[in-house]
């Protein structure tokens, strides 16, 4: 049996690895181990994730996706819900999550009959369609609060919108001044790549308004 565990936080601020040493305590009690770890920052809203895809597209017949709970795995609409069912169908892929109880049967295959895996399977389809509904239903809750709270800070001229990363621009900033000088003293593309760890891209940019910022150097 081949388990491939997911874990998904929407925000890089936030730590997807929360969850793993609990679902490998999960596998353990299970007598089982965890073969694969998929782990990315991305919105749950949203059908084709990097290793989401990644995933389904290493699992072969019959492996195990864990999760610490369904939304994890997906907060989408039904439609694109729909789409991640078949694609999971299409390698029989079995989805077991901590919060699901019978969907525990798929780490224990041979201890069940072939009428009561049925029973199980279709109780367990029907109770991961109702938590992935739960799960878009509480995103668009959480969306629409969000737009009413804007809303409101709007109207109170509160709002000032997302915060500018002015770290990020003056680091951005910083590199270009470099990469100017670097032009300046005749250095090659190939040299600049190297000592300022960027892009051919970013230098050929950089070249293109080089006196505007070698004067604020």
């Amino acid at each position: 049996m081949f388990i491939r565990a997911y874990l998904r936080a929407s925000t890089k601020e936030q730590d997807a690895k929360r969850a793993k040493s609990e679902l490998i305590a999960f596998a353990n009690d299970h007598s089982h181990k965890i073969a694969a770890f998929y782990v990315e920052n991305e919105s749950g809203a949203i059908l084709v994730r990097p290793k989401l895809m990644q995933l389904i597209e290493d699992a072969h017949k019959g492996d195990i996706i864990l999760v610490e709970q369904i939304d994890r795995l997906a907060r989408l609409n039904q439609a694109d819900w729909d789409t991640l069912k078949r694609m999971l169908s299409e390698k029989k892929l079995s989805i077991v999550s901590k919060e699901l109880p019978t969907s525990y049967m798929a780490l224990q295959p041979e201890n069940s009959t072939e009428f009561m895996s049925s029973i199980l399977q279709a109780i367990n389809s029907m109770m991961l369609d109702m938590l992935a509904t739960i799960a878009r239903k509480d995103y668009e809750d959480r969306r629409n609060r969000q737009m009413q709270g804007i809303a409101r800070a709007k109207a109170e001229g509160k709002y000032s919108g997302r915060k500018k990363d002015t770290e990020k621009r003056k680091k951005d900033t910083e590199k270009r001044k470099i990469i100017a000088s670097l032009l300046e003293s005749g250095h090659s593309y190939s040299d600049i790549q190297k000592m300022a760890k960027c892009s051919r891209h970013l230098i050929a940019d950089v070249a293109k308004e080089r006196p505007k910022l070698i004067t604020a150097h």
